[in-house]
């Protein structure tokens, strides 16, 4: 697992390589990744957009930005959390990714940017 935390906000990511979605003898590794949102913070937040740089093992950069995340733009009250799972595919057996979260603390509608740790992609049989 990978964490970081940026204003009251922990952002907590795994990743989990998809053998079952995926065809390594035509360059195609699936991962699911599992995110958890928590807010440290006194008020509560609400995340507006994402904004991810997706890395493969060949040099190639795929960016992603959206509003929310799996079609939510969620409000976490101090002490909650959020967690959603999605997925990206590489066209190598490694990679990584890493990224940010646009929020905005809904007492006074201030807008602030939150890091997403760096995360590792990795087919299992890479680790060892």
């Amino acid at each position: 697992m990978f964490t970081q935390t940026t204003e009251g906000v922990k952002v907590t990511v795994e990743s989990i390589y998809q053998p079952e979605y995926s065809t390594p003898e035509n360059g195609h590794f699936m991962y699911a990744y599992k995110v958890c949102i928590e807010n440290l913070s006194a008020h509560s937040v609400q995340l507006l957009s994402r904004h991810w740089y997706i890395f493969d093992g060949y040099g190639k950069t795929h960016e992603v930005k959206g509003e929310g995340v799996v079609g939510l733009q969620p409000i976490i009250p101090p002490g909650e959390r959020h967690i959603y799972v999605s997925g990206c595919h590489l066209s190598s057996d490694m990679g990584s990714m890493r990224g940010s979260y646009t929020m905005r603390r809904v007492h006074d509608d201030t807008k602030f940017e939150v890091s997403i740790p760096r995360v590792n992609l990795a087919a299992p049989y890479r680790l060892n």
